[in-house]
């Protein structure tokens, strides 16, 4: 017993002395994140936009050639706007940009508002349904509750858009919301709350609040 316990403490004595390392991982070069192949993504383009697309080509063409070095083409057949990443693009976030600002465009967003998420890192697209919120809601109900998002002559919706800083698009009983998450967050709970019957003069009042502290926050 005594040899066997003599085993045990030198087993124990050895590891003792060995010291773990932590793993080091150096952070990955953006040359190496490049792979060799090309990324391609495709964006569809629904038909009441195919008109805005081509009078705004330039405007889409030159900040995706230029600023992101990326290749963009029109494919008249699928409908499609096609990206793919060039071997003179910088950066691996690009395509994802692009995308997003094609796509935004293609939901009926003003394309100044669109840049924005080609200039600006933390901006998103988000979209829902009315029936996402109340399912019970059809035919004249539904109109109604569109009508309390947009309100008289679309100035609701205008109020909502000015008081979170971001942008609202209604498409039928679709809603599309772009900006930062904070203020997207601000913009969708007072959306909800207009789709399932609050007063507007309430929602005005819970979401100046919210905003009002988001800003003294930051």
């Amino acid at each position: 017993s005594s040899g066997i316990n003599a085993e045990y403490g030198e087993e124990m004595e050895l590891d003792e002395d060995v010291s773990v390392k932590k793993p080091s991982f150096p952070p990955i070069s953006a040359e190496k994140l490049k792979s060799d192949k090309s990324e391609f993504r495709k964006v569809p383009i629904p038909p009441h936009r195919f008109t805005p697309l081509k009078e705004n080509w330039m405007k889409i063409y030159t900040p995706v050639v230029e600023h992101l070095k990326l290749q963009i083409r029109f494919n008249v057949k699928t409908r499609n706007v096609e990206l793919k990443t060039s071997p003179e693009t910088a950066d691996v976030g690009s395509i994802q940009k692009a995308v997003d600002f094609v796509r935004a465009f293609a939901l009926g967003f003003d394309l100044e508002d669109c840049l924005a998420l080609i200039r600006l890192d933390d901006l998103f697209l988000e979209s829902f349904e009315i029936a996402d919120v109340k399912t019970t809601l059809k035919g004249d109900h539904l109109a109604r509750a569109i009508g309390r998002i947009a309100g008289k002559g679309g100035r609701t919706k205008y109020t909502i858009e000015n008081v979170t800083k971001t942008r609202i698009v209604l498409a039928d009983s679709k809603i599309h919301i772009l900006g930062s998450f904070q203020n997207m967050r601000i913009a969708r709970t007072a959306i909800c709350n207009l789709i399932l019957g609050s007063p507007p003069a309430k929602v005005y009042g819970k979401m100046r609040t919210v905003a009002s502290r988001m800003s003294e926050r930051f």
